[in-house]
């Protein structure tokens, strides 16, 4: 019974945990482009993001990773065996990249917070599509275990992710280009033209 108890709560740990890292970075991106939003709009949206962003990272997102590793160690004091199995290993390598990834988004929120994040917009919209690809390839690997398909199909649903990611970032291009373009040729408003 213990078992079941450990895997509820390590899926709704994951769900929470990643609910916060895939919104965590998109706050990273708004807190970002203010620095192109005059006064004292800049100040008041960096901000509000960096209350979100701590709030998100503390409250949300690390509560979350901590349920699900304290429920994954449950799982796997009650199923041992499955730490012989080689799909295991990658999601354990996995896991271990995605924390990596957790702790470098807690560094970013220093880093914003006190003005020297090296990262532009787009730098971080390609870190926002990170936690994506390691759920992709854990939820196949929790599946498929040992039998992880490999045919045509696979490969047709694998691009069609890449071609999805490729688009949003095409998209989010073209927004900061129109952005941009408007700013530099601002159209006159009528009272301006009379």
């Amino acid at each position: 019974m213990a078992y079941f108890w450990y895997k509820a709560f390590h899926i709704i740990g994951v769900v929470v945990w990643f609910a916060g890292l895939f919104y965590l970075v998109r706050l990273y991106i708004y807190h970002v482009e203010a620095n192109d939003r005059p006064e004292p709009a800049r100040s008041i949206l960096q901000e509000q993001y960096l209350l979100m962003e701590k709030r998100l990272y503390n409250i949300i997102t690390t509560p979350g990773m901590m349920v699900t590793v304290a429920m994954a160690i449950g799982l796997l004091t009650v199923e041992p065996e499955v730490l012989h199995e080689p799909w295991m290993h990658v999601k354990l390598g996995v896991v271990f990249l995605l924390l990596g990834y957790h702790f470098y988004c807690g560094r970013l929120l220093k880093q914003l917070e006190a003005g020297t994040c090296p990262w532009g917009s787009q730098q971080l919209r390609v870190m926002n599509e990170i936690p994506t690809v390691f759920l992709l390839v854990a939820v196949m690997l929790v599946v498929f275990q040992r039998s992880l398909p490999t045919n045509g199909s696979v490969w047709v649903i694998a691009a069609s992710v890449l071609l999805m990611g490729v688009g949003i970032q095409f998209y989010a291009r073209k927004r900061r280009l129109d952005r941009e373009r408007l700013a530099a040729n601002p159209t006159p408003t009528p009272s301006q033209s009379a």
